[in-house]
C-alpha cells in the first residue's frame, strides 16, 4: 500500500522505515528538509513542500500525521485544499478526543476521512512494533488494515495468557478499532 507520513521525528521517521520493509511505499514531507533528505536516502519518496507531497500520492490518498498536537489543525487547515473527496487522514499525535470528533466532523463535510490513532511504542517501535488504538469509520478502518497490521507488533510479540480462550480480532496482534472518532485518542 501506499501512504503519506508528515512529521519525521523519532517515531514518525521510524514508522515509515517499518512501513518500508514490510513493502508499503512510502512519501514522506517535514517542514525539516534535512529529515526528508536523510530518510529520502533509504528509500522513501521525499518531497519539500505539502503540494509536492499530495502530487506524489495516488488518489484516495492516505496522509498519517505524526506531529504535536498544537499543530495538527494548522496542518489539516494547509493540507484540505489540496485534497480530494475520498481522502483520508490519520492523526497519530497525542491529540484530544474532543479534537477529533470536531475534525471528522470538519473534513466530512469536503467529503474527507478522518482517523485517529493512538501510537505506542516510541523508539523500539521499529523493531518491536507499535501498539495502536484507532477511532473513526469501520470502513477506512478496514481499508488501511495493511497498514496497522505492519505497524503493530503481530502475534507473535507476546505469547498469549495461558488458558485463554483464542479471540477473534486484531487486539492480539497490537492493533484495534476503539469505535467512532475520538476513540483512539
Amino acid at each position: 500500500m501506499q501512504i503519506g507520513m508528515i512529521g519525521l521525528g523519532r517515531m514518525g521517521a521510524n514508522m515509515v522505515r517499518r512501513l518500508g520493509a514490510a513493502g508499503h511505499q512510502c512519501v514522506v514531507y517535514d517542514r525539516a528538509t534535512d529529515a526528508v533528505t536523510a530518510l529520502a536516502k533509504e528509500g522513501p519518496t521525499g518531497t519539500s513542500t505539502p503540494a509536492e507531497f499530495i502530487g506524489a500520492l495516488n488518489s484516495p490518498r492516505l496522509i498519517w500525521l505524526m506531529l504535536p498536537a498544537a499543530v495538527v489543525d494548522r496542518a489539516i487547515e494547509e493540507l484540505v485544499p489540496l485534497l480530494t473527496p475520498g481522502d483520508t487522514i490519520v492523526d497519530g499525535g497525542n491529540s484530544h478526543y474532543h479534537d477529533d470528533i470536531a475534525r471528522a466532523a470538519r473534513l466530512k463535510a469536503h467529503g474527507l476521512h478522518y482517523l485517529d490513532c493512538g501510537v505506542s511504542g516510541g523508539v523500539f517501535g521499529r523493531e518491536r512494533g507499535y501498539c495502536l488504538m484507532i477511532g473513526g469509520e469501520t470502513e477506512q478502518v478496514r481499508r488501511f488494515e495493511p497498514i496497522f497490521a505492519s505497524l503493530a507488533p503481530g502475534g507473535a510479540a507476546a505469547p498469549p495468557t495461558p488458558g485463554r480462550p483464542p479471540r477473534q480480532g486484531s487486539a492480539d496482534q497490537g492493533y484495534l478499532h476503539c469505535g467512532p472518532a475520538g476513540a483512539g485518542h
